[in-house]
């Protein structure tokens, strides 16, 4: 593949990352209205999963993989999909779809530090500013009265919480991982795993399945975008992108994604944008922005630099 063509994959990879993910924080909001989180995530994850392998079949991809990479992509799948998406689905049921978008934005710190922990990846001085005001943006965000004072919201926090260390020590993991090499067949096994995962939470919990012609129609609406757009076009752009830039640059998805769902939340679901939240918004990711900007860690280095000159 000549550079220029991988450039432009990298660039389409970053807009559905961006963009489509933005936009499943409200398709999963109109759908958990209706149907059960478990059921929802297990039927959108397993739908994507077996088209894939059909897709893969009439492109005549190779869709065998060794027992590590199997191995592997079952474990991706339950850290991405079944506890990184499905219980944010579920919590979806007590907190507003752009209030859920906000809080998983400090995903990059969440990166940062498990890299940190992990792996003895140094913390840059100006990512310990981001994660300061990644701290700030959270506490601005969670302690709002109308947040704190809704049923079952903390619980919500607690959970989407979990998800997002969930989903990040997924893309620490993926990123060093022996995994099949295409990444549409990939996607495919990790789609088939996580909905598997979920399908047995479903009937652990004992929820009520239904037949999707007795959903309403905005709730058909949903299912097929979040299969299509949601699963099987972003999931395959993330799993491309993991490999081809590092894991916290990928996690700048967060810039994007909390405007995009604060927006169609308030445009479709009348949800409330508050003054706090607007501010929390802000702090937030500016400090993902120091937590990703190689040129901010240039200049404090040059500064620092000088310093150590006079000195």
């Amino acid at each position: 593949m000549s550079k220029s063509s991988n450039t432009t994959l990298i660039v389409l990879a970053f807009f559905s990352i961006y963009v489509i993910w933005g936009s499943t924080y409200l398709l999963n909001k109109i759908a958990v209205t209706e149907l059960p989180p478990f059921m929802l995530a297990a039927i959108r994850f397993i739908t994507a999963g077996i088209l894939v392998f059909i897709i893969s079949k009439f492109l005549k991809l190779e869709i065998k993989v060794t027992a590590k990479q199997l191995r592997n992509t079952v474990i991706a799948g339950f850290l991405f999909l079944a506890l990184g998406n499905g219980v944010v689905v579920w919590a979806l049921r007590y907190v507003d779809s752009g209030f859920a978008a906000l809080e998983i934005s400090a995903q990059p710190l969440v990166v940062l530090l498990l890299m940190r922990i992990f792996q003895g990846k140094k913390i840059q001085p100006m990512s310990i500013v981001g994660v300061c005001l990644g701290i700030i943006g959270i506490y601005l965000l969670v302690s709002q009265k109308q947040v704190v004072s809704q049923e079952g919201s903390l619980l919500g926090m607690i959970m989407i919480f979990i998800c997002m260390v969930s989903w990040s020590s997924g893309s620490l993991f993926v990123a060093r991982a022996d995994l099949p090499r295409n990444y549409f067949v990939n996607t495919g096994y990790q789609m088939l795993s996580g909905g598997f995962f979920l399908l047995i939470a479903s009937f652990c919990f004992g929820e009520t399945w239904s037949l999707p012609t007795e959903w309403e129609g905005k709730t058909q609406m949903a299912m097929v975008l979040l299969i299509v757009f949601g699963s099987i076009v972003a999931f395959t752009s993330f799993n491309y992108l993991l490999k081809f830039v590092s894991p916290e640059k990928v996690a700048t998805s967060t810039y994007v994604n909390p405007i995009i769902a604060l927006l169609l939340g308030w445009y479709f679901l009348d949800e409330n944008i508050t003054t706090q939240s607007a501010a929390a918004a802000v702090v937030l990711l500016t400090g993902v922005y120091f937590i990703n900007t190689k040129k901010k860690i240039m200049i404090f280095s040059r500064f620092s630099n000088r310093i150590g000159r006079k000195s």
